[in-house]
């Protein structure tokens, strides 16, 4: 439009039906715009908030475990630790000593060398285990940022979504699929014998 009065630009703006924003407010002359500014602020937070869903939080998971833990709860502790690195957090492991397990701190060592050993392929070791007290701690890494786990949950979960919809009939939880083929499959098969006889 060039240079114009402000009178003309507000008597342009509502032949227009628009709003008359100021862009830049310490050039000279200072330089407006029309436009819907209801849609424009309605975009711009759409913007941010796109942004915010796609920002990842650096997370510090904990997992407590004992010195004479079972086999079968380090198992458990393990899987947990497992899905928390897979899901791109950090795991903050602590050992807690108590009463005489305390002269024994190569016990503490060990169960967490171990665990680094059984989770390398999907973590690495980000603070080696020191003695803080009563208790020791290290520090697990994923090898897998935040934002690329994330990235990788939205594409399973978009890939299930897209499944469930071609195939409406079946379950949507894969260990319930997992079961459906199998009992599909188990339905198909003919004993040798029986075939023979037909």
């Amino acid at each position: 439009m060039g240079i114009v009065p402000l009178a003309k630009a507000l008597e342009l703006a509502q032949e227009y039906d628009l709003d008359l924003v100021e862009v830049a407010a310490n050039a000279r002359p200072p330089v407006c715009k029309l436009m819907d500014y209801g849609k424009f602020k309605y975009e711009s937070a759409m913007k941010a908030r796109e942004a915010r869903k796609n920002q990842a939080h650096t997370v510090i998971k904990e997992m407590k475990l004992r010195p004479k833990i079972d086999p079968h709860d380090y198992d458990t502790k393990k899987g947990h630790v497992v899905r928390f690195l897979k899901q791109g957090d950090k795991v903050k492991i602590t050992i807690m000593f108590r009463g005489r397990e305390q002269s024994r701190p190569e016990l503490g060592y060990r169960l967490l060398q171990r665990l680094a050993e059984d989770v390398q392929d999907l973590g690495f070791v980000e603070s080696n285990p020191k003695q803080d007290g009563r208790n020791m701690i290290m520090v697990l890494g994923p090898h897998k940022k935040k934002t690329e786990a994330m990235a990788e949950a939205r594409q399973a979960q978009e890939a299930r979504k897209a499944d469930a919809k071609a195939n409406p009939g079946r379950s949507q939880n894969p260990a319930e699929a997992e079961a459906e083929a199998e009992a599909e499959a188990a339905e198909v098969e003919v004993p040798a014998e029986e075939h023979a006889e037909a």
